[in-house]
């Protein structure tokens, strides 16, 4: 379940408070402690392909945008 559809059901709750703790204790997204969640480019903020090395934190679009930038250069 996405952010948006948790909370699209708030409009319909908001008269009967107890329907809506009940429906915010279950339906809550985590919060994420380890996995690719948790980590997002600084950039872009896309998730998958993340490089963390040196503390780098960009996904691969961006590492390869910035890299000279960074002082990393191509070898072949």
């Amino acid at each position: 379940m996405t952010t948006s559809d948790y909370r699209k059901a708030f409009v319909q709750l908001e008269a009967k408070k107890q329907k809506l703790d009940k429906y915010k204790k279950h339906n809550t997204p985590k919060k994420r402690t380890t996995g690719i969640g948790t980590r997002k480019c600084r950039i872009c903020g896309r998730y998958g392909a993340h490089i963390r090395s040196y503390g780098i934190h960009l996904c691969r679009t961006c590492f390869r945008e910035e890299a000279k930038n960074l002082g990393f250069k191509k070898f072949s």
